[in-house]
């Protein structure tokens, strides 16, 4: 029996709904994560803090994407995918709404810690819901769909920068990011449940919490694959506005554009490296975008000419979210039936909680050489990690999931 015949009960207007609604969750995820990295020194000015204080509140919005990866996961594995699904896009829509309404330093970072817990929560169940109904044979492809949500997000975020923000302030960004809460509606009338989870589940939480146990080895590396990763990812796009600004001189109107440029590029790797490694393999692929954005960050980080800067950052996010578009289909293949709920989002998060710090390690290492220096070296050192990590891993391409 081929992969694809284990699908033929899987209609296309099921995976499709799924995928669109994991797609637009973590858009919109990605969306409210990335307004504040736009808007940061406007929030460190009226806060009276630095740049430095305002980007530990995203070093905070990370290192509690565990705790909810680690809630919503566990329900998703014991009580399936969609009600968790739905209850995580609520929370973090209206998390997000209140933080724009915060009043000082202090309530802005309890809210953001909050908001690290919705976001954590939801790519681990939106990822098995839609690697568990897509075709195996294009796994890869619509993996790097998938993950695109988050360009996506980083794009819709810069269009909302350039048009919003000169306009109204930052406050107003936060309050259109509660829009994901209708995304619930989508997820309630239109998406089914996981067939492979409901062939799988666990019947207790004994027999879940005994199923995660006996995956341990498999855990840490995930969590090790995932740690660099998220260096890969943060280390080159957190700071990289406050760069373009503070550094470079460009203003805000201009930073956005430029960000809507090298999304576009991180859009197109997911979707065509993920078609790749349909082809050549997860860790060919992963490997192969890494070395290859080694190559451009010099370009990337110290082009003396504007459109030197654009086509570094286009190239380099290319090869980025290259990367990273395997990672949905890589990990959860990887991963067994009865926890995919769980470990590959719990890993992954607990890869942020390790690596979330990287981005105030940027802007710190700023203050004593410069932004270009501090963010050169530390993508150079978080992408040779990776790549040797991602090599010396297993690899299940095109697995069959609930046989």
């Amino acid at each position: 029996m081929t992969a694809d015949a284990a699908h033929h009960d899987v209609p296309a207007s099921d995976y499709v709904s799924a995928l669109v609604a994991s797609f637009l969750g973590w858009t919109l995820d990605a969306f409210d994560f990335f307004i504040l990295v736009f808007v940061l020194p406007s929030v460190a000015r009226d806060f009276g803090k630095s740049i430095p204080d305002l980007a530990l509140t995203i070093t905070v919005t990370l290192a509690f994407r565990p705790v909810g990866a680690l809630i919503f996961g566990l329900l998703a594995d014991r009580y399936g995918r969609r009600l968790p699904l739905m209850i995580d896009l609520v929370f973090y829509s209206v998390v997000e709404v209140l933080s724009g309404l915060a009043p000082n330093y202090t309530t802005f970072l309890v809210l953001r810690a909050l908001f690290g817990i919705g976001m954590g929560g939801e790519w681990g169940i939106g990822a098995s819901l839609a690697m568990e109904k897509v075709p195996p044979r294009w796994r890869g492809v619509l993996s790097g769909f998938l993950q695109e949500g988050y360009a996506t997000g980083y794009l819709l975020a810069a269009c909302c920068y350039f048009f919003v923000f000169p306009r109204w302030g930052w406050r107003p960004m936060f309050f259109i990011g509660g829009l994901p809460a209708l995304l619930a509606l989508f997820v309630r009338f239109r998406v089914k449940e996981s067939k492979v989870w409901e062939k799988t589940k666990a019947q207790s939480w004994t027999h879940l919490g005994r199923g995660i146990a006996a995956q341990w080895r498999l855990f840490l590396y995930l969590v090790a694959l995932m740690t660099a990763m998220v260096g890969v990812a943060h280390g080159t796009q957190d700071m990289y506005p406050t760069f373009l600004k503070v550094e470079r001189g460009f203003s805000a109107q201009t930073v956005a554009k430029i960000a809507v440029v090298y999304n576009v590029g991180a859009l197109i790797g997911g979707i065509a490296f993920g078609f790749v490694s349909d082809r050549y393999g997860r860790r060919f692929t992963i490997v192969t975008s890494l070395l290859l954005g080694v190559l451009i960050l010099p370009l990337w980080a110290y082009a003396p000419t504007a459109a030197g800067l654009v086509t570094g950052a286009f190239l380099l996010q290319l090869m980025v979210q290259g990367a990273w578009g395997v990672i949905p289909a890589h990990i959860t293949e990887i991963s067994p039936d009865s926890v995919r709920g769980f470990l590959p989002g719990f890993a992954y998060q607990c890869g942020v909680l390790l690596a979330g710090s990287v981005a105030y390690v940027e802007a710190v290492f700023a203050q004593h050489t410069s932004y270009a220096n501090a963010m050169a070296l530390t993508a150079l050192t978080v992408f040779l990690l990776a790549a040797v990590v991602a090599v010396r891993g297993p690899e299940r391409r095109a697995a069959r999931f609930g046989v």
